[in-house]
């Protein structure tokens, strides 16, 4: 039996900042979960039930309970990694919309084009597509 990931968190210090981010990034809607600061995250279908293929995890948006993580430190937790069509386009788009270059775009062979960007929170997100530079499918 595998032990398969079915929920996310991003901490944020200023939430509606990396809403707004994510939103216009990624297509994500958010959904405010009571009055608490903390705001369901839809990646998938709505009634996305975990596990189920394609269509990604849902996760969740929390009130970060201290400092963000300054530049150039560790990572500090899990990085989540998005499927996405162009690696290239939504890098650019992430940098137009605030984030900054973490690991710019490259291909690794046999598994697909992938790049990092930190959100404007000092989050590290990454993204990947089975389609290299050149056009071809990593996967063969």
């Amino acid at each position: 039996m595998s032990n398969p990931v079915v929920h996310f968190e991003i901490h944020a210090s200023e939430p509606q900042r990396l809403i707004d981010f994510y939103s216009e990034l990624l297509g994500w809607s958010f959904r405010q979960f009571g009055e608490m600061p903390y705001w369901l995250i839809v990646t998938g279908g709505e009634e996305a039930s975990p596990g189920a293929p394609e269509v990604g995890i849902n996760g969740g948006l929390t009130q970060r309970r201290g400092p963000r993580p300054e530049p150039g430190a560790p990572v500090s937790g899990s990085t989540v990694v998005v499927a996405v069509e162009d690696v290239d386009g939504t890098f650019a788009r992430g940098l137009e919309l605030g984030g900054t270059e973490a690991i710019a775009p490259n291909d690794m062979p046999g598994v697909g084009r992938l790049a990092y960007l930190v959100d404007p929170d000092g989050n590290v997100f990454g993204f990947l597509s089975p389609v290299l530079s050149d056009g071809t499918n990593a996967m063969g």
